[in-house]
């Protein structure tokens, strides 16, 4: 058995060792073949000055585009910021005290938050009670609006202060069960997933 192994191994290093010898041949052939076509142009004593000088150069056009882009995006949120038509709370709250504006931009902050939640929630599970949560929230806020209206009229007193933050209260309170009602529902529906899985 030994000596069938070694004469195995000496068989594949006669073959390996002339395969190797014809591949060699071939090489050298090819070299051979294009010897007068190789480029080996030297090259000018100041090519590395040169090409740093080139380097220097892209970066500042790199640095001079960049500056244009953040001009160009100072300009676009300037534009923004002129041409927005959204109406502002503290426009529509002129005559109420600093106190009350507060208030009602920390509530509107709080609001608008949970309602991001929510709508990063929808699905086609949820889009029911979203819709419906929507619809409860126009009703809501027409209110604040008529508690808003009779501040300006009216002037505040402390019925018309308890009714804003009544309100802003039962936004807030009525978003987060939302939320927490939608939550439930997905977790049940993972439950009953994995039961069926």
């Amino acid at each position: 058995m030994q000596n069938y192994t070694e004469q195995s191994q000496r068989l594949f290093k006669k073959k390996t060792r002339g395969n190797m010898k014809k591949e060699n041949k071939k090489l050298e052939k090819l070299f051979d073949k294009f010897e007068n076509q190789w480029d080996i142009q030297t090259l000018d004593c100041n090519h590395e000055e040169r090409f740093l000088q080139k380097l220097k150069s892209k970066k500042s056009n790199w640095k001079h585009f960049v500056s244009i882009g953040i001009a160009a995006s100072i300009v676009v949120m300037l534009g923004l910021s002129l041409f927005n038509t959204t109406p502002k709370k503290t426009e529509e709250l002129r005559f109420a005290s600093r106190e009350t504006k507060q208030t009602d931009s920390i509530f509107t902050v709080l609001i608008e938050n949970e309602l991001e939640k929510i709508k990063e929630k929808k699905s086609s599970e949820n889009e029911k009670i979203i819709s419906d949560a929507l619809k409860q929230m126009r009703t809501l806020d027409n209110d604040y609006e008529k508690i808003i209206k009779e501040l300006e009229t009216n002037g505040e007193s402390k019925q018309i202060i308890n009714a804003m933050i009544s309100n802003l209260q039962t936004r807030i309170s009525f978003l987060q069960n939302v939320l927490l009602h939608i939550e439930n529902n997905e977790k049940l529906k993972n439950i009953s997933d994995e039961k069926t899985i």
